[in-house]
């Protein structure tokens, strides 16, 4: 973290969460921004760095950002010309970008927004919405899956300890009896039984 040197290593043995590795990104990242409350698991690719902006709140899963089009070398090649295609990846406050999904150059995703996983993203996304697919298209507002959320939320048997744990999420002193109500209620009160449910 001092120097900026040996992230491969230090990522490898010491396996740091999405908040550890968000200061190293944002201290030897060379991102153009990354807000507040940020979290980038050690898994995303940022393939260029230079052309990406974060606002606050904005959460990765293991996903990839790409700023430019790699095809470009093939096709300066292919018909004896010099094309261009980079862009800026800009993504505003309240995201979350969800396993696999590829963020395309260009690509601006407005604020209270979801990118599901394995969604392509190569079109901007506005603001409180939902998007998934290939190529990626809406599939709801934010606010309806919040309601959705919160309906589903009231027939959980541990509905009561997400409420304690409240908005920061992981707690780790309740997470033991998360995990035992949850199991409970998926598979039945015998842990041990190996039977299909």
């Amino acid at each position: 973290m001092k120097t900026g040197k040996g992230a491969q290593v230090w990522r490898y043995w010491a396996h740091p969460n999405g908040t550890e590795w968000t200061a190293y990104v944002k201290k030897w990242g060379g991102l153009q921004h990354i807000g507040e409350h940020c979290s980038i698991i050690p898994g995303t690719k940022i393939l260029d760095p230079a052309y990406v902006w974060l606002g606050d709140n904005v959460h990765f899963s293991a996903c990839a950002l790409i700023g430019h089009d790699g095809s470009i070398a093939m096709l300066n090649r292919a018909f004896n010309t010099s094309l261009e295609a980079v862009g800026p990846i800009i993504i505003h406050d309240n995201v979350f970008i969800g396993y696999g999904a590829v963020i395309l150059p260009g690509v601006t995703i407005g604020a209270n927004s979801i990118i599901a996983a394995g969604a392509v993203v190569s079109k901007d996304v506005l603001e409180n919405s939902v998007v998934g697919g290939v190529p990626a298209r809406k599939i709801r507002g934010t606010d309806e899956l919040v309601k959705q959320y919160e309906s589903d939320l009231e027939s959980l048997p541990w509905s009561g300890l997400i409420r304690e744990r409240g908005v920061k999420g992981y707690d780790e002193r309740l997470e033991a009896e998360l995990i035992s109500q949850r199991v409970a209620h998926f598979f039945g009160k015998d842990k041990s039984s190996r039977e299909t449910p």
